[in-house]
Formats: structure tokens, C-alpha cells, sequence
């Protein structure tokens, strides 16, 4: 007990001292968020228990497959912190997880499961005091699933196999929640959760705090017994299998004894592109994320076969292309310090021949899946075969342009801890930059998209004029930033620290965190929320109107008058889009203040020497 109190009393002073900056505002901006749900789910508990069974196995798939699209979840304190102390595993798991109560997401949890107590008033006072202890242990079933889920992945990472096994898994789950509408058309044809899916999410760890709940208000004591003990049960073996992998979480991963050919490149450039490509091949992190990417944007065009609509499927292979360009936005930050290599070499075009290795990664992919896909519903050809070329183009582009000019220091590959996840300490910052890269990958693609809806095949053209346009300038602005700011680079990547801006400097660098708070909120709000109006209530209603299909469901659109169906889809997508430039304008004005600032202060500054 001594040393989980010491753990907590160490949790709670770093969080004290680290809620400011670009982190704080991201908590809070989660917490905000994480409200919101909570608010929904305790709707849930009023209205009815199915629907809060099946909130609660959302909880729960959040708190398993959030860590991955984290950095690793929540490491305040790290197994590794405590090696030298020789703690038995069992202890310090023990430890760790009283800690892990503490902090915002826990919080925001526990006030998620006081939807229990909600079902228990509403069937009796007994009921309701059931409902006190099967909330703890509903959260700590979730605390440890989390735990136990990111150190599986962190020893699956340390094989191709388990690489490949984790990525598939988590794009398809994360497509999954994308696509919670299709969840919503379901529910509203079937008039609410089917029999069997009633019971299955009852029967989900995530649902036996609701079965002890309602069983004690049926006065069944037995079940209220058994449902109880089978979560206590479940949290000790789970302590029990995460004190286990934390043994294994120091270990160092064998190297392969598997020969190697050798390379025969002949050129500067070609030695760059092979050994990119090896990278590629070798990295078990770029494996799992380019797997992630295939998965992802297979199953979420996909997934509308399950209303019998498959207009999604030719957009396969796009969505894998801003899927991957995102997961490999810090392209230069994950091979950490490596850089000086580049740097002693300024003539090696390092940039065109990553750009090259990229190209070589994900093109063939890309065009099988938008080929087959594409093949399968007859159409539409003149929009993927312009969009295609178009984001490869742009994403080959954007992905070593934003990563040399908004690097974000990462871990040496060999220096890489038990949590493969965690590339670099700024995992906010990593969220950012994929967001932003998404985006922009995306925007590339517009012209030709919106030529080929338009006339057709002459879009095609234009999305091959646009990828070579992007590969090219935006691979020369990059080359550029490296030769002229290499230095810079490395003392960041060295340091963790950039280097401050000169007075009046044109790229004067605004952080987050700089933006005066009722801009970061509007920001948040904008980035998270944009998707709503721009998809489903834009796009995806869109294509129900052109298919003439007759269900209705949540898209608003649909609801009005023919006349002004079409008008509102166009709104919508309007909106969708306008949400997201608001979320990057901002930024961008308070740089041109943060800069004529800037100037100032160094003109003061002048005089007064």
C-alpha cells in the first residue's frame, strides 16, 4: 500500500506541474469533449438499459484501442522508471494501477458509470447502493483492459506478425466507430437493438455492472452475487496478466539472424531509396501503421454493405492513401537523431528518394484497391482514376514537407522502450500533425475530384497534373527547409526544443497552446466536429439522393421538402468545409500578430541598445 501511495502522490505532482501549455489545453479541451459523452450515455441509463449496455461496450472499446491512437495511453509514470528499484511485478502492478485512477480520463469514466446508479434509483434503494461497488470495479476492469491491451500490443510490435495482427485489428475498429451512422440507420430500421445484440453486450465485461444492477432489483441476489464476483475475479486476473507482460515489457527485442542482400545501388539517390525502402519493409511500427491504413480504409468503405449500399467501396484506395500519409507525417521524426547522417551528406536528395520509397510503399496498394473496388460497382472511373494520382501526388509531397517543417522530436528507433507506441513525448503534438496532414492531403485532391464531377474524364488529367505538381514543389520546398535549416532540425531532434524564432522572422512558429483560449476551444470544436456536417449529413446524404434511396434515416436533408433537399446538402458540405478552415485560420492569425509582436519587441529592443 505504501508504495501505490507514493505512485499516486507522484501522479498527482507531475499532472500538477504539467497542466499548462499545449498539454493542459489539451486535457481540458478532452474533458470538455469527454463530458458531452458522458452527458449522452446518463440519457442512456434514463431512457433505456439496452442502449446503456451498449454505450458502456463503446467505454470500453474506447479505453482498449484509444491508447493506440495515443502515443501508448497515459504514461505519467512508466514500468521502466521503477527497474532499478527491484519492486516484484506483482507490487508494482498493483502500484501503477492505483495511479492510473488518477487523472482526467478515469474521472471522466467514473462519471460515465454513474449511469448505473441512475438504473439502480429507478428500481430501488438497494439496487442503487449495488450500483456503488460495481462502478469501481467497472472502472477498474477498464483501466486494466486498457493496460493489458497496450503492453499485448507493445510485445505483438516485436514480430511481423504480430505487426500485421494489430494494425488490421485497430483499423477495423477504428473504422467501426467511424461509421457509428450506419449503427444509427440500423437501430432505426430495426426500431432498437436487436434481441441477440441486447444480450451480447450484457454478456461484454462492459455489461456486467448493468446485469448486477438490474438483477438486484429484481431482488435475484444470486445473479447480483455472481455478476459481482465475476468482475473482481476478472480484475485480479487481469492485475495477475499485466504483472506478467510487465516482466516482459523490458526485454529486448532479438535481432533477425535471417540473411540480408546486400545493396547495389548505383547512384546517391538510388542508395537513399533502398534504404527507405528497407525501412519500410523492416520497421515493424511502419508495418503496423501502413497495415492500420490498408485496414482502415478497406473496412470503412465497406462497412455500408451492411445497409446494401456499396457506392463507399470505390473510394478504397483513396482513404488508404490520407490514411497512410497522416501515419507517416513525422517521417523524419521517427528516425530521430539519424539526421546528421543526412546532413553530412547535403548532395544525397534524401527527400526525393524518401518521396520515391513512399511512392513505391503505398502506389501499388492504392491502385490494386481502387482498380478492384472500382471494378466491382462499375463506376465511378473518371472520379478515383482522378483522384487516385492526385493524392498519391500529394500525399508523396505534403508528408516530407510537413515533417521538416513541423517536426516533432522522436525516440531513436534503438532507444524505443517497452511501448513501441510512444514515439516522441509530445503525443498531442503527433495528433496534430496527423489531423492537419489529413487535410492537407485531402485538399490536394480536391481540383481534380471536383473536375471530375463536373466533366468527367478530363479530371483525370487534372489529378495527374496535380500529383506531379505537388511531388514537385512541395518535395523542392522541403528540400530546401533541410539544406537551410538542417541544424536547426537536429538540435531540435537532439533537445527536444526549437529554437526561438529571430525577431520578425517570417515562419515565426505559433504554437497551440499560444492561441488565446476561446480560439483553442473553437478550434477543438471545429477539428472534431467538422466531419458531422461535411460526411454524413453532406456527402453521405448526397449519395442517397443520387440512388434515389429511400431511407431516411438521421440525415436532416431527407426530411425536407424536394426543393430544398439539394440546397441543404450543399449547405452542409459548405459548412463541414468552412468548420475546418476556421480551425486552420486561426492559427494563422494569431501567427501574423504573434509576428508583428515579435517585430516590435526587436525594435524596442533595438532603441533601447
Amino acid at each position: 500500500m505504501a508504495v501505490a501511495l507514493t505512485m499516486v502522490a507522484m501522479k498527482v505532482a507531475i499532472l500538477r506541474n504539467s497542466m499548462t501549455g499545449q498539454k493542459g489545453s489539451l486535457i481540458a479541451t478532452g474533458g470538455g469533449l469527454g463530458l458531452i459523452l458522458v452527458a449522452g450515455t446518463v440519457a442512456a441509463a434514463v431512457l433505456n438499459g439496452d442502449l446503456l449496455a451498449a454505450a458502456y461496450a463503446i467505454w470500453m472499446l474506447g479505453w482498449i484501442f484509444g491508447p493506440v491512437f495515443a502515443g501508448g495511453g497515459d504514461e505519467t509514470l512508466r514500468p521502466e522508471y521503477f527497474t532499478l528499484i527491484g519492486l516484484p511485478p506483482r507490487r508494482l502492478a498493483t502500484g501503477l494501477l492505483v495511479s492510473a485512477f488518477v487523472g482526467v480520463a478515469p474521472a471522466i469514466s467514473l462519471l460515465a458509470l454513474t449511469g448505473l446508479v441512475v438504473v439502480g434509483v429507478r428500481q430501488s434503494p438497494l439496487a442503487a447502493l449495488v450500483a456503488l461497488p460495481a462502478m469501481a470495479l467497472q472502472l477498474a476492469i477498464f483501466v486494466l483492459l486498457s493496460r493489458v491491451a497496450v503492453a499485448v500490443l507493445g510485445i505483438a510490435l516485436r514480430s511481423r506478425v504480430g505487426a500485421i495482427s494489430a494494425g488490421l485489428i485497430n483499423g477495423v475498429i477504428l473504422a467501426a466507430l467511424g461509421q457509428g451512422w450506419i449503427l444509427a440507420v440500423a437501430l432505426g430500421q430495426a426500431g432498437g437493438l436487436p434481441a441477440g445484440v441486447s444480450a451480447t453486450v450484457r454478456y461484454l465485461p462492459s455489461g456486467w455492472g448493468l446485469v448486477a444492477v438490474e438483477a438486484a432489483g429484481a431482488g435475484d441476489w444470486g445473479h447480483t452475487a455472481l455478476a459481482v464476483g465475476a468482475m473482481a475475479v476478472l480484475v485480479v486476473l487481469l492485475l495477475a496478466a499485466w504483472a506478467a507482460l510487465l516482466t516482459r515489457r523490458a526485454g529486448a527485442t532479438r535481432p533477425s539472424t535471417r540473411g540480408r542482400r546486400p545493396m547495389r545501388a548505383s547512384t546517391v539517390s538510388g542508395a537513399v531509396l533502398a534504404k527507405e525502402l528497407r525501412t519500410w519493409s523492416r520497421d515493424l511500427v511502419r508495418t503496423h501503421q501502413l497495415t492500420f491504413a490498408l485496414a482502415y480504409g478497406v473496412f470503412f468503405t465497406a462497412a455500408p454493405l451492411a445497409l446494401g449500399w456499396n457506392g463507399m467501396l470505390p473510394l478504397a484506395g483513396p482513404i488508404f492513401i490520407v490514411m497512410a500519409a497522416a501515419m507517416s507525417a513525422n517521417v523524419y521524426g521517427i528516425d530521430g537523431t539519424a539526421l546528421w547522417l543526412t546532413l553530412m551528406c547535403p548532395d544525397a536528395a534524401d527527400v526525393r528518394g524518401r518521396q520515391r520509397a513512399w511512392l513505391l510503399t503505398v502506389g501499388p496498394v492504392a491502385v490494386t484497391l481502387t482498380l478492384a473496388f472500382t471494378s466491382v460497382t462499375g463506376g465511378p472511373w473518371p472520379l478515383v482514376l482522378a483522384l487516385t494520382p492526385a493524392l498519391l501526388g500529394g500525399g508523396a509531397g505534403i508528408v516530407v514537407l510537413m515533417s521538416v517543417y513541423g517536426l516533432i522530436p522522436g525516440t531513436d528507433p534503438h532507444r524505443r522502450g517497452g511501448n513501441p507506441l510512444r514515439f516522441t513525448e509530445d503525443d498531442g503534438a503527433m495528433t496534430g500533425q496527423a489531423y492537419a496532414v489529413l487535410a492537407l492531403v485531402a485538399l490536394t485532391g480536391a481540383p481534380a475530384g471536383v473536375v471530375a464531377a463536373l466533366s468527367g474524364w478530363p479530371g483525370v488529367a487534372v489529378g495527374v497534373v496535380t500529383g506531379v505538381l505537388c511531388f514537385w514543389l512541395f518535395g523542392l520546398l522541403a528540400q530546401r527547409r533541410l539544406h537551410s535549416h538542417g541544424p536547426e532540425l537536429l538540435h531540435m531532434m537532439r533537445t527536444g526544443k526549437r529554437p526561438p524564432a529571430a525577431p520578425g522572422s517570417r515562419w515565426g512558429r505559433v504554437r497551440f497552446e499560444d492561441l488565446p483560449r476561446r480560439e483553442r476551444i473553437v478550434s477543438v470544436v471545429c477539428w472534431s466536429t467538422g466531419a458531422i456536417p461535411l460526411f454524413p449529413q453532406g456527402i453521405v446524404a448526397g449519395a442517397f439522393k443520387i440512388n434515389a434511396t429511400s431511407e431516411r434515416s438521421w440525415f436532416l436533408a431527407l426530411y425536407l421538402p424536394e426543393a430544398l433537399q439539394w440546397p441543404v446538402i450543399v449547405f452542409m458540405v459548405l459548412l463541414g468545409l468552412s468548420m475546418y478552415g476556421l480551425g486552420l485560420w486561426l492559427p494563422y492569425r494569431h501567427r501574423d500578430r504573434h509576428r508583428a509582436g515579435t517585430a516590435s519587441r526587436g525594435d524596442v529592443q533595438g532603441l533601447t541598445e
